[in-house]
């Protein structure tokens, strides 16, 4: 079965460098710790994707178009992949830039200067040179992939794309039909909810999509009443007795001699 776009499939992939192959994104875990790429913060295992929505690079999105499910090898030149440097990207920015919001330039650290992602080339005087390609501009790439599954069930297919669209986690999904009802941990701004409902409806082909805040159909658990203690006696005929007072040791505490441990 040939893989078509709008298709959602389940894939794992490694990307590295074709030049000196180096790992530079992945989803196995122990691929990124034996290449000394690991990130704690990171999110690894297979993922669902709609082919063609461009949710992975673009170059391997359309590359996967007509693919059998199974492992393949794909090779990405710099254009089908984040293409090739541009010479206008590469800017010099006054040092004040940076010493107005405490951060000391040096190459190689990663910047944001007026909502633009760059890269510090050089630092000479009073200028920084900074590059705003894209840090794999102009590598070539090759991505080792495997397209483990097509996900046909829509509430999985409808939990997968909402996972990519708003990166939420604990996101239920009930089908009744062809209309899906999500339960969310969190409220959804009506104007994202009507893009996310427009989204969900054209890929996934619902006749409607309701949502849900998880944390407003929570009810809290009944206390179960109290039963007073039974008891033999007639109740007019018990007597409270005055409780008894603990003894009191009168014995002086020991104190050690003994110097206090650095911990304590």
């Amino acid at each position: 079965m040939a893989i078509k776009k709008d298709d959602f499939i389940e894939i794992e992939y490694t990307g590295r460098l074709k030049d000196n192959n180096e790992l530079f994104d992945t989803t196995d875990e122990q691929a990124a710790k034996d290449a000394d790429a690991y990130s704690p913060n990171a999110k690894y295992g297979s993922v669902i994707i709609c082919i063609g929505e461009g949710q992975i690079v673009q170059g391997l999105d359309e590359a996967i178009i007509g693919k059998e499910l199974g492992k393949h090898t794909i090779e990405l030149s710099p254009e089908n992949a984040f293409g090739r440097k541009d010479a206008k990207l590469i800017q010099m920015v006054p040092l004040t830039k940076f010493t107005q919001n405490d951060i000391k330039p040096f190459p190689g650290l990663q910047v944001n200067i007026d909502d633009a992602i760059g890269t510090v080339k050089t630092v000479s005087g009073g200028r920084v040179l900074v590059d705003f390609n894209h840090p794999l501009s102009g590598k070539d790439l090759i991505y080792e992939i495997e397209l483990k599954r097509q996900v046909t069930d829509k509430g999985e297919q409808v939990k997968s794309l909402l996972n990519l669209l708003i990166g939420m986690k604990d996101i239920n999904v009930v089908m009744d039909g062809n209309k899906a009802k999500v339960k969310l941990p969190a409220n959804v701004p009506p104007q994202i909810a009507e893009e996310l409902v427009k989204k969900v409806k054209a890929l996934v082909k619902v006749d409607g999509l309701e949502f849900v805040d998880a944390r407003k159909t929570e009810t809290p658990k009944e206390k179960p009443a109290e039963t007073p203690e039974k008891t033999n006696e007639p109740t007019e005929n018990k007597k409270e007795t005055p409780q008894e007072k603990p003894e009191v040791s009168k014995a002086k505490p020991e104190v050690s001699k003994e110097p206090a441990s650095p911990s304590q």
